[in-house]
Order: C-alpha cells, then structure tokens, then sequence
C-alpha cells in the first residue's frame, strides 16, 4: 500500500454503483486509551501503541505497509483492525502560482470531499502560515443558493477520522517542502454543527498535543447558524475560533441566502455566538459573502452594524465566487470597500477578503460539483430564474420590513422549512 497518489490531470469521478463503506475504523479517529487497548488484544507489549501513535501523527507514513517499526505481522492484525488512512484517492489542482492547491478526496464508499490548502508566506510583521479549508460532510444540506455544495445535496456525515485524514494529508504534502500546517477552519464542505460529534472529536484529536498537535486557538469551526450546536460548544469552552456565515443582518433576506435562518433566525444566532464569546473569552468572527446588487448596500452595511454593534466581533467580507446554477455576481471591489468602510466607520472591525483559487475552482464544492458531471442545462435555467424571483421578493421584503409573499415561502426548500 502507498499513499494516494495526487494526479492533477486525472478526474475523480463518482461511481456509477458505490461501493459499501469500509467498516473497518481510521486509526486517526481513535484516542491513545484506544489504540493502546487494541495492542493489548493483539498480544502486543504497550510500548508498541506508542509506536503506532508515532507512525500516526509523526512519521511521513501514508500505509501500514510504510511503518517499518512494526514487524509485518502485528503491520497485517493492524490492517485487518483498522485503516491507516480512510482517503483513498486524491487528487490535486494547484493555484494562485502555488500558494493554493485544491484537493478532491475519494472515500471507501466513492463519496467526493474536498480540501484547500492555502499557503501564506511570512512577512516582517507576521509569520509564515499554512492553513486548510476541510470538509466535515460530503455534500451539504442547508441549501445556500451562492454555494456549489447546495448543488449536490447531502450525502452523509464524515467520520472522524475521515476529517482528521484530510489534514494528515495537507501535512505530508507541506512536508514535502520543509513547511507545517498551522491552521484548520472546518469551512468546507457540509455543516459542520450538523456534524458536531465528530466534529468535536477531529477537532480534539487535531488540537491534542499527544496526536495532531495545533494550537487550539488555531482552529476555526464556521456555521451558518445552527443554535443548539453553538451553545453546546459554548458549554464545552473550547479555544476555538468560532465564525458564523451571516450573508445578511435582516431575516427576509437571510431567508433566502442562508435557508437555516427560517429555523433560527439571525437575532438568535448572534445571541447564541455573544454566548460563546462570553464562555470562551474568543472573539466571534462573521463572514460576509458579497453578492452584487443582493446583500451589498449601505443600507444592509448599517443593518450588521446595528446587529453586531458593541458585540467586539469582526467582520470578513468576502467577493462571491461565481457558481454556475446562481445568476447573481460578486460585488465590484469599490462597493466592497465602501460596505466595508461604512462598517468600520460604525465601529465594526472589518476585513475584506481576497478569494484565493479561483481558476481551480476553489470555493466550497466547486470542484466536487465539477466532478460529478454538469446538471442538465433547463435545471439550472429554472434554478436561476426561481432564484430571480425570490430574490427580487426577499429584496423588497427587507427594504420594506414586510415577509416574503406566502407563495415565494412556499417555493423555497430547505431543512429550516420541514
């Protein structure tokens, strides 16, 4: 067995008939205690799970067949208990002259997920930082119409240590180069608060410093809004960074951009996050997608700031990327300033975003739903027109502080709508 090889030319395309699920656990999502009673099993004296946990989390490894501190046969009762790795295929698409590179994962089941690896080089005022967008489910169910990943649909929940082996790969690769990864933000494909417990899990296996090893502070969980999951995370007191995609301060609009919000509205989320921030001592951050003509003007600036005014969080306003099913665009660069100045000029910290990987389609889900093959063009006709609608709908219904007319409620979809 060797790693997964990264194949920038060859597309990884679903199966047409999945196969079933590797039963057998990743070692990566296993704890210490785990490992170390599983050697016991097999006969083996403890100083050998520590030879595990070596390979696992230090060691370039990328098989069992690779962990040449083991004997071959405790290598086979090994594989036959467990996967060294729950990826097995990837392949990889460079950007931005290097500085980004997209992955697409292949799991035992066929499932498509992806990962982005981001590179930002040290400056005399800030050091060098490697930092991967990772998914936490294959597919998504919240439906965000500027997202490729509502495109696909949900699929399932990923593993533990199928989110964790997103990030063992990063590290190989940026070992390759002398670098290490030094950042993990859960922004990829899913929800990863409809995932919590696994979440939870891989985020504790990476911040543990027996095992992955970062910083808990270099962790960053996003959301779009799922309430109970922010105020079990609240309970918990975690490090982690906490962001939650706003997209619009107003709920008519909010409706239509993030679907959760019909469940939970915006005054909710924001509550739930000041929660965090006062449990965790850890600044909320809010991302803000741009989308021309929809969510960009100074009227929906001065909304975020009357919402997240006093609250000490800041704001990443981000430009769209263009996504084939949606017939919005991203706001010109000098709206995007000037939202973000007004913010700023309200007290608000602001930063505005550059997308990185464009031309690799590096948004969440682009290049998944690239791979799984173009919908049929009268579906994305219809998909567009039904979102001109409903935007114009949501528009008037924020600008005028009225809801949304009870037929466009009905049109929309989502899992805030069951």
């Amino acid at each position: 067995m060797t790693e997964p090889a990264l194949l920038p030319d060859v597309r990884l395309r679903p199966a047409a008939t999945p196969p079933p699920r590797d039963p057998r656990p990743g070692v990566s999502g296993l704890g210490g205690a785990d490992v170390a009673r599983l050697v016991a099993e097999l006969g083996e004296p403890p100083f050998r799970g520590h030879q595990v946990a070596d390979a696992v989390w230090r060691s370039g490894a990328a098989a069992w067949d690779d962990v040449t501190t083991l004997a071959r046969p405790l290598r086979a009762a090994l594989a036959e208990r467990l996967r060294f790795d729950t990826i097995v295929g990837t392949t990889s698409r460079p950007a931005d002259g290097g500085t980004t590179e997209k992955a697409l994962h292949r799991l035992s089941d066929g499932r498509l997920v992806e990962s982005v690896l981001m590179r930002y080089p040290g400056r005399a005022d800030r050091r060098e930082r490697n930092t991967l967008c990772l998914s936490s489910q294959a597919g998504c169910a919240v439906g965000c119409p500027f997202c490729a990943t509502g495109e696909l649909g949900f699929e399932r929940d990923l593993e533990v240590a199928e989110i964790v082996d997103q990030a063992r790969h990063a590290r190989r690769r940026l070992a390759g180069d002398g670098r290490h990864l030094t950042n993990v933000v859960f922004m990829g494909m899913g929800e990863p608060l409809l995932n919590l417990d696994a979440v939870i899990a891989a985020a504790a296996a990476l911040t543990d410093p027996e095992r992955f090893g970062l910083g808990a502070r270099h962790v960053t969980l996003s959301t779009s809004g799922v309430v109970p999951g922010i105020e079990r995370l609240a309970r918990l007191r975690p490090q982690w960074t906490l962001a939650i995609s706003l997209h619009a301060a107003r709920d008519p609009l909010r409706d239509l951009l993030v679907p959760l919000n019909r469940r939970w509205p915006v005054a909710d989320v924001v509550a739930a996050a000041g929660a965090y921030a006062r449990a965790t001592g850890r600044r909320v951050s809010y991302e803000y997608v741009m989308i021309d003509g929809i969510n960009d003007t100074p009227a929906d600036a001065d909304a975020v700031a009357r919402l997240l005014g006093g609250s000490g969080a800041h704001v990443n306003c981000i430009p769209m990327n263009p996504v084939a099913h949606t017939p919005w665009q991203a706001s010109p660069p000098g709206r995007v300033a000037a939202f973000a100045e007004r913010l700023g000029a309200a007290g608000i910290g602001v930063t505005v975003r550059r997308n990185r990987g464009q031309e690799v389609g590096a948004a969440c889900g682009q290049l998944a739903a690239e791979q799984a093959g173009e919908p049929p063009a009268p579906s994305v006709a219809r998909r567009r027109e039904r979102l001109v609608v409903e935007s114009a709908a949501a528009l008037q219904a924020a600008r005028s502080g009225e809801a949304p007319p009870p037929d466009v409620r009905r049109a929309r979809r989502g899992p805030g709508s069951r």
